[in-house]
C-alpha cells in the first residue's frame, strides 16, 4: 500500500506550547444539523457533548451523534447506501485511505485554514492526517499509552515502590505475588474492537523493546508477525500476564470477559483485588464513572511502562481523536474548523478525562490536576513517540491483530499458530486497495 502519511516523531514541545490565549472560531449564525458518527458513549460522550455547546450557540447548529464500536463497517455501510455521515471521528486508517482513493472523503486543505492550522499545530499531526498529500484528517486531541495506574495508598500500605526499570517492574509484580496479591487487572472487552487493549502492551513492548525501525516496518507490513522481534514482545507480554495468566486478578475469562473502562475497579477495592493497570491517558474519564468516584492523586496516581530496552529510552506510543468530512456540508466544514480550535480542544481539558489538547495555544495551567498535568508533560518530553500501530494498519489486519489478543491471553501455548494466522492476513490485507 503506497502510504504517504508520515510516522508521528514528536519533537520535544511539539505537541503542546505554554501560551494561554485562545484562538476562536466561529462562522456565524448556519444552523441545520451536523451528522456525527464516532465511538463515545458514557462520559466521553458528555465531554464531547459539553465541546459542542459553544459550537451550536455560535453557529445555531444542531448535533446529531450515533456511536457504534464498529465504526468503520457501519461508516462503509452507510456510504455505500449513500447515506454517509457528515463527519466521522474517525476510522481506521487503512479505511481512510480506500475511501479517501474511491473519491467518498473530502480534502480538507480548502475547507480549514491551513495557515491557522501551521500556526496552531505541530507539523508531524498535520502530516499524519495527509493521503497522497492531501489533507484529509483533522486530529483535535491526543492520548498517551502505555500509563500504569496504581493507587498510592495501597502502594504505601505494602511498601511497594514504583518501578523506574523494566527489572524493578518485573521484581514488583513477583514481590505483590508473594504477598498474596494479584498485580495486574487486565480488561480487553470492547464489543466489535474487544482485544484493542491488549494490542497496547504490546505494541508499547514492541517499540520500547526493538525500536522505531522495527515498530515502521512492522505497521507498513514489511516486518511479518513471527519475525523474532514481534514474536518476542508477546512473549514479554506473557511474563507480565505469568503462567496460566497468573499474574492478573480473575485470569483469562476476567479478561475477555470485562469491559476495558471497568478495568481499573480492583484498584480500589479493599484489599486491592490488582496493584497494577495499564490503560492509556482517557481512561480517567472512565474512573471518573465509578462508584464512589475516585480522586486523582489521592485514590490513583500513574506511572509511564518503564523502558525495556534502555537503547529506546523514553519511547511511547501514541494516539489521536481524528475528524474527517464524510458528506460536505456548511455545518460539516464549521465544526471541523471549530474542532482545530484551542477553544474547543481546552473544554475537554479542563474537564479531565485524560485528553491531550493539539492545538498549541492550550495552556498547560489548564489542565485540571497534577496527573493530567505531568500527562501532558511526557507527551511534551517525548524522546521517541510513535502512532498506534494498530490504528495505521489496515483494517482486516488490525481486526485480527485484536483477535489474536483474545486468543493469546485465553492459550499463550498457541503463540506460533496465531503468528502465523497473523502472517496469512498480512499477505493479503496490505494489498492496494
Amino acid at each position: 500500500m503506497g502510504r504517504l502519511i508520515r510516522i508521528l516523531a514528536l519533537v520535544s514541545a511539539g505537541v503542546l506550547g505554554l501560551s494561554a490565549c485562545g484562538t476562536s472560531t466561529s462562522s456565524g449564525k448556519i444552523g441545520g444539523t451536523v451528522h456525527i458518527l464516532g465511538t463515545w458513549t458514557g462520559t466521553e460522550k458528555d465531554s464531547f457533548d459539553a465541546v459542542m455547546k459553544p459550537f451550536t450557540d455560535q453557529t445555531g447548529v444542531k448535533i446529531s451523534f450515533e456511536a457504534t464500536r464498529d465504526l468503520d463497517a457501519i461508516l462503509q455501510t452507510k456510504i455505500a447506501a449513500g447515506n454517509p455521515p457528515d463527519v466521522t471521528g474517525a476510522p481506521g486508517v487503512g479505511t481512510l485511505i480506500k475511501l479517501a482513493r474511491a473519491g467518498k472523503l473530502v480534502a480538507l486543505d480548502d475547507k480549514l485554514d491551513v495557515s491557522q492550522l501551521n500556526a496552531n499545530y505541530g507539523a508531524d499531526w498535520i502530516n499524519l492526517g495527509k493521503i497522497d498529500n492531501k489533507l484529509y484528517t483533522l486530529y483535535a486531541w491526543a492520548a498517551l499509552k502505555g500509563l500504569i495506574w496504581y493507587d498510592p495508598k495501597a502502594f504505601q500500605a505494602k511498601g511497594y515502590q514504583v518501578p523506574k526499570t523494566w527489572d524493578e517492574l518485573i521484581a514488583l509484580q513477583n514481590k505483590i505475588k508473594s504477598d498474596g496479591g494479584k498485580p495486574w487487572c487486565v480488561a480487553l472487552e470492547s464489543k466489535a474492537a474487544s482485544g484493542w487493549p491488549g494490542s497496547d502492551w504490546h505494541k508499547e513492548i514492541v517499540l520500547s523493546q526493538s525500536g522505531t525501525t522495527v515498530y515502521d516496518n512492522w505497521w507498513q507490513g514489511k516486518q511479518k508477525w513471527t519475525s523474532p522481534e514481534i514474536k518476542q514482545a508477546w512473549t514479554t507480554w506473557g511474563q507480565i500476564l505469568g503462567s496460566a495468566d497468573s499474574n492478573v486478578y480473575g485470569g483469562k475469562q476476567y479478561m475477555v470477559s470485562t469491559t476495558f473502562g471497568d478495568g481499573g475497579q480492583g484498584l480500589f477495592t479493599s484489599p486491592p483485588k490488582c496493584y497494577m493497570f495499564n490503560q492509556g491517558s482517557f481512561i480517567t474519564s472512565f474512573f471518573d464513572a465509578y462508584t464512589p468516584k475516585p480522586t486523582a492523586g489521592t485514590d490513583y496516581a500513574v506511572f509511564p511502562l518503564p523502558d525495556v530496552n534502555t537503547a529506546n529510552a523514553g519511547a511511547h506510543v501514541v494516539a489521536g481523536d481524528a475528524f474527517v468530512i464524510t458528506k460536505d456540508t456548511p455545518q460539516a466544514r464549521a465544526l471541523l474548523k471549530y474542532l482545530a480550535t484551542a477553544e474547543a480542544q481546552d473544554i475537554w481539558v479542563k474537564r479531565g478525562g485524560g485528553k491531550i489538547a493539539i492545538n498549541k495555544q492550550v495552556s498547560l495551567s489548564d489542565y485540571p490536576d497534577a496527573i493530567s498535568k505531568s500527562l501532558a508533560q511526557v507527551v511534551v518530553d517525548t524522546k521517541i513517540a510513535r502512532y498506534d500501530a494498530g490504528d495505521l494498519m489496515p483494517s482486516d489486519m488490525q481486526a485480527a491483530y485484536w483477535a489474536a489478543v483474545l486468543k493469546f491471553v485465553t492459550d499463550q501455548s498457541k503463540l506460533d499458530a496465531i503468528l502465523a494466522e497473523l502472517d496469512k492476513t498480512q499477505a493479503t490485507a496490505y494489498a492496494s486497495p
